[in-house]
């Protein structure tokens, strides 16, 4: 990554935690608008932004469970039985440790302590850690992974499609969104994603432009269901990612759009003939139908 005099660090790490605290809303108004004129101007860091949002969304639609006050108690003695010992030495190494962030987070984290009434201070770590980490990030964790390990069974018992392919290509998606990336090769330019697929799985299927209707092509990625390499188209709807696999046909019929939308997540099915499409976000149905739409307009 090229050098920068915006004041936000260079490196992949750094500017990644700066994107966090932007989604977090932990930055003062200058330093939002630098980490998006970033992100504005580079591809990557946009599709990372968009995985971030969209994964955050998924996890905010997460069914809360009932919890019992019992068991809360327990989770809270195991902390602080967890916890007794390190107390006192972990609090004095945090006072005289100077703050590692950038220094915009820190700033913006003193300006929100500093006017914190009394009844909003922070949990003490003890009642809220298991020893150095945090348990409800934890349970968060084991929840998500939850929803992927039985996301493919509840999209074939919900939808009923044939050889579980909606369900794999649910899967894909939902693991685009906690990877490190949800793209093998990032561009914007449709001339440069089409040969990379092609080179790599020997098919490629179209790629309009869509920018200027609101869903900008950001790259793709090769999936594998079924044991065979299928291409997978990524655009990008304000804070929404689209994946667009495109499985090739031999002697395909066309087929019109289909809702197959199951587990939080919108998902249409068409056919062109030459591929059979399938598009899932987790953008609302209307807005979804409307990319397929331009789609298929632009791919003909």
């Amino acid at each position: 990554m090229t050098g920068h005099d915006d004041g936000l660090p260079n490196d992949p790490e750094g500017i990644r935690l700066m994107i966090h605290a932007l989604v977090d809303g932990e930055l003062d108004a200058a330093a939002a608008l630098a980490v998006e004129r970033r992100i504005a101007a580079d591809p990557r860091l946009a599709a990372e932004h968009a995985r971030i949002v969209a994964l955050r969304g998924a996890v905010s639609r997460l069914p809360r469970p009932d919890v019992s006050d019992a068991f809360l108690a327990r989770i809270a003695a195991i902390g602080f039985a967890g916890t007794d010992q390190q107390e006192p030495d972990a609090a004095q190494a945090q006072r005289s440790t100077p703050s590692k962030l950038p220094g915009l987070i820190a700033g913006a984290g003193q300006r929100r302590e500093a006017g914190t009434r009394p009844s909003q201070a922070r949990t003490s770590p003890r009642a809220r850690r298991f020893g150095s980490f945090d348990w409800r990030a934890m349970a968060a964790s084991i929840m998500i992974s939850a929803v992927l390990a039985s996301g493919a069974t509840q999209w074939v018992m919900q939808s009923g499609v044939d050889d579980g392919f909606a369900a794999a290509v649910a899967s894909g998606h939902r693991r685009s969104l906690l990877a490190a990336s949800p793209l093998d090769i990032v561009s914007s330019d449709r001339h440069t994603v089409k040969p990379w697929l092609d080179a790599r799985i020997g098919v490629s299927p179209p790629a309009p432009d869509l920018a200027q209707d609101g869903f900008a092509l950001i790259g793709g990625r090769v999936e594998v269901i079924s044991g065979r390499p299928v291409p997978a188209l990524v655009y990008r709807h304000r804070e929404h990612l689209i994946t667009l696999v495109a499985e090739p046909q031999q002697g395909g019929k066309t087929t019109q759009p289909d809702n197959l939308s199951s587990g939080g997540f919108s998902m249409v099915h068409w056919s062109d003939g030459a591929f059979s499409y399938w598009a899932i976000s987790d953008m609302e149905r209307p807005e979804l139908d409307d990319f397929v739409a331009r789609f298929r307009k632009a791919a003909v």
